[in-house]
């Protein structure tokens, strides 16, 4: 026993272990530069070269940094959440009232992921406004600005299904007027809507959707979308040059 605790110890700490992660031997000539960047997921985001006036903090005001800061903010505050939210329809309201006032630093953990969400829809927004007016989303940076969209509807996504599922009055009313305007799709809009609500009635079917929308479905479409947002900036050289 004692020399696989050793062995193992002499695994962990050894030369073996550094090369299985970053595949590369120490960069010493610039060729080795190169390869450590391009054998090294973390590394390889980052752009060979930064523009120096792109690094401006009036240029970008962070934004973009500020809005994924709060994506995983409210990973980290939602996953806890989750431990105490019941998706029932007879349950749902109770739970949440549990975790204002039964639940330890329960209140605490809810406003914290209430307010990063509300942050996060107006720094996505804003994001947006200056990716604009900087004239970030001209060639060759036409598809990243699609993603650029996709990302703030996601984002607008979440926000709204996170908004039904504490199943009170506001959320009751919200689903139900939000799917209203959704059956008026032409063609679709009724197949929508059945397919949202889980039928013909606002009830359970609607509640469990939503939470599985706003748990799963959506964070993960979002996550993807920002490592392909994420990975477009670095192949469009970094953040755009100031207009």
């Amino acid at each position: 026993m004692t020399e696989i605790i050793r062995l193992l110890s002499r695994f962990i700490t050894g030369n073996r272990v550094w090369k299985s992660v970053f595949r590369a031997e120490s960069p010493v000539t610039e060729r080795g530069q190169s390869e450590s960047i391009f054998h090294n997921v973390w590394l390889h985001i980052y752009p060979v070269k930064v523009r120096k006036d792109a690094l401006r903090f009036t240029y970008t005001f962070c934004l973009g940094g500020v809005s994924f800061l709060l994506f995983l903010l409210l990973i980290i505050t939602g996953v806890p959440l989750m431990f105490y939210y019941v998706p029932s329809v007879e349950q749902a309201y109770g739970s949440m009232k549990d975790l204002e006032f039964v639940v330890s630093y329960g209140l605490l953990l809810r406003n914290m992921h209430r307010w990063a969400a509300h942050a996060m829809v107006i720094t996505v927004f804003l994001h947006m406004a200056r990716v604009f007016y900087t004239g970030s989303y001209k060639s060759p940076r036409e598809f990243n600005w699609v993603v650029g969209v996709f990302l703030l509807a996601l984002t607008l996504g979440l926000s709204f299904t996170g908004y039904l599922l504490p199943w009170d009055q506001l959320a009751f009313w919200a689903i139900t007027v939000g799917t209203s305007i959704a059956s008026y799709v032409p063609w679709l809009g009724p197949s929508f809507k059945y397919v949202l609500i889980g039928g013909n009635e606002v009830g359970q079917g609607a509640l469990l959707r939503f939470y599985v929308l706003h748990t799963v479905v959506l964070p993960l479409a979002a996550v993807l979308m920002m490592a392909a947002h994420f990975w477009r900036i670095r192949k469009d050289g970094g953040i755009s040059k100031p207009l």
